[in-house]
């Protein structure tokens, strides 16, 4: 017996969309074998792991703890999904982070409360970045709640929800399991939470639970329908003809993309709009990838005064803008410092929208509105026309002596010719932001970095969810020594799943983007011997290759080999560069955002 039944699209979001969801398109779906109730199969644990899947996810980032380990079973037991032991609950949460962004949503499990406020950190820079992330937590046995008992891995008292407290302002959603009566739907309310707000949620079981068989669990779950968010109609063709009134009557409008795009859905619907338009667009640094930057009109990163050359002269001196998803914070400003007057800016929000000082509206969904808008607005280049005036094509970095010590900016002019629809880029917290946001994406090349919450260390858990969740490409990381130091261990994760990325460490000797904050003693760091680390960590299991490069020669032949005879490795490239070669943007950034640091309290 077949039946029709709407689903959730499991493949991998198109333009970096998060957690695709079609609700229009209906499925035909065999029906499952239904398991007998007291059979093995009948348990909360197969129900997890059955969701997982059906959700889109085929790999689990975890660490083993007493509390968790009866859950691990029922994972490794899943056929369909592939349980990836991590050294640290922090790397296990920023790649299910790195996996999110790539795959649509992520999931890590840890043990309780050692495990959960280590993974911690990660979970609430996913909940900044918008990702739909389900941190399951092994719990303690559920005779155990409610008593005076003291347990093991908590700070000795018999309350149990100092865990469950922590998660809450990191997490949209909570569900602690200590029954099997409401197991399933506690299990079920917090993963479609998860993807309905695109948020992280937390999933707290019982120790003694993921075994027993109960008959709510005796059949495979069927699949979510989630009620599809409506703009109110009334609203939006009111926002729609203030909009399009405000930008009509402009003389040199523009368009700018910002990192909320993605939890909008809306990058597709933007793209509509500004080949509609004609406007100039440009992207805010924290959407870059978001916009296709073979886009006729795409003229860069908007950054104010670190800007893409020439980006900025066009966007502050337009006469309208209107700006998509967009983040306003101190470094994306940098320092508070963007040259932007409220009264010229439409401000597009995933569920709202602001033209001028007002008015606004509510309940308008943004990939509804951009849609369209893009039918109501006169085709209108001037802005583009003006950029293409004054537009001066960059220069290239000073050609290097023979064997004269590497610069950063022809490492990076050297990773640009490595770019391809086949491969993602991931940028770490420091100058790489700087560095990477100059490269030129190909269509179809992945982009990624934690601006908003830019923790250090980040990248390298990210990539290997990233790598592991889009097997297809292959993932170039930039990642500073500092940084490095933070996460290291998980090479050994990326060598047991066979990854093949290529990692650029930059060796300058220290914490460089905190120097040009604020320097000082504590950002000097000891200097590792990173490719002896990795080849220790590599220790003859796994395909793996180090090198270290002092000059362009040898960079220019590290690449080859990457890209030739261990392409199918991975390649660890460790890039010694001075300690004072940072970026022109870093320099300038830095400088701004030292000063929005150290202003003095105002006067009481």
């Amino acid at each position: 017996m077949d039946f029709k039944m709407g689903g959730i699209d499991t493949c991998k979001p198109l333009n970096n969309e998060i957690a695709n969801l079609p609700t229009t398109n209906a499925v035909t779906m065999q029906t499952p074998t239904v398991p007998l109730f007291n059979s093995p199969d009948s348990t909360l644990g197969r129900h997890l792991a059955r969701r997982l899947v059906q959700i889109g996810i085929t790999d689990v980032f975890s660490v083993p703890g007493d509390f968790n380990l009866t859950l691990l079973d029922h994972l490794v037991a899943e056929p369909e999904l592939n349980l990836i032991g991590c050294c640290n609950e922090l790397n296990a949460g920023y790649a299910a982070d790195g996996y999110a962004r790539a795959r649509g949503v992520g999931a890590c499990v840890v043990t309780f409360t050692v495990g959960g406020l280590s993974v911690l950190n990660a979970i609430a820079g996913a909940y900044s970045e918008n990702l739909p992330l389900i941190c399951i937590v092994g719990g303690p046995n559920s005779n155990d709640h409610g008593t005076n008992r003291i347990l093991h891995h908590t700070i000795g008292l018999p309350d149990f929800s100092q865990e469950l407290r922590c998660f809450q302002t990191v997490t949209c959603h909570q569900a602690v399991v200590n029954n099997l009566e409401d197991a399933h739907e506690l299990i079920d309310t917090a993963i479609s939470t998860s993807l309905k707000e695109s948020k992280p949620v937390y999933i707290s079981i019982g120790c003694n639970l993921p075994g027993i068989p109960h008959p709510t669990f005796s059949r495979d779950p069927v699949p979510f329908v989630l009620s599809p968010r409506l703009s109110n109609t009334m609203g939006l063709e009111a926002a729609v003809e203030a909009a399009a009134e405000f930008l009509n009557k402009a003389v040199k409008p523009v368009l700018v993309a910002g990192p909320k795009m993605r939890v909008a859905k809306a990058c597709d619907a933007f793209v509509e709009l500004a080949d509609g338009c004609g406007y100039a667009v440009a992207g805010m640094p924290s959407a870059k990838g978001f916009v296709p930057e073979h886009h006729p009109h795409f003229i860069g990163t908007y950054w104010g005064a670190v800007s893409t050359a020439f980006c900025a002269e066009i966007v502050e001196s337009a006469d309208a803008y209107l700006f998509a998803g967009p983040i306003f914070n101190d470094y994306s400003s940098v320092g508070y410092s963007l040259l932007l007057k409220k009264e010229k800016a439409i401000i597009v929000q995933p569920d709202r929208v602001t033209v001028g000082n007002g008015p606004a509206f509510g309940c308008v969904l943004m990939r509804d509105f951009l849609s369209a808008l893009a039918k109501r607005l006169k085709h209108n280049p001037t802005s583009y026309e003006n950029y293409h005036r004054i537009y001066v094509p960059e220069g290239h970095p000073l050609k290097c002596e023979p064997k004269e010590a590497l610069r950063v900016n022809v490492l990076f002019q050297h990773i640009q010719n490595m770019l391809s629809g086949d491969s993602a880029v991931i940028a770490e917290t420091g100058d790489s932001w700087f560095n990477c946001q100059k490269l030129k994406l190909p269509q179809g090349c992945g982009y990624e970095f934690q601006m908003q919450y830019g923790s250090i260390g980040w990248s390298v858990g990210a990539t290997l969810g990233y790598a592991q969740a889009a097997p297809e490409k292959r993932v170039i990381a930039c990642i500073g020594d500092g940084s490095f130091q933070v996460t290291a261990q998980d090479i050994s994760t990326m060598l047991r799943c066979g990854q093949r990325t290529i990692i650029f460490l930059i060796n300058n000797g220290g914490y460089t983007i905190e120097v040009e904050i604020h320097d000082g003693p504590y950002n000097v760091i000891k200097n590792w011997n990173y490719t002896g680390l990795v080849d220790a960590i590599h220790n003859g299991e796994g395909k793996c290759w180090t090198t270290k490069v002092y000059c362009e020669e040898e960079l220019v032949e590290a690449i080859e080999t990457a890209n030739g005879a261990k392409k199918d490795c991975l390649c660890f490239i460790e890039v010694i560069v001075h300690k004072d070669d940072t970026s022109k943007e870093l320099l300038e950034w830095g400088s701004r955002v030292s000063a929005a640091n150290s202003r003095p309290p105002n006067p009481q």
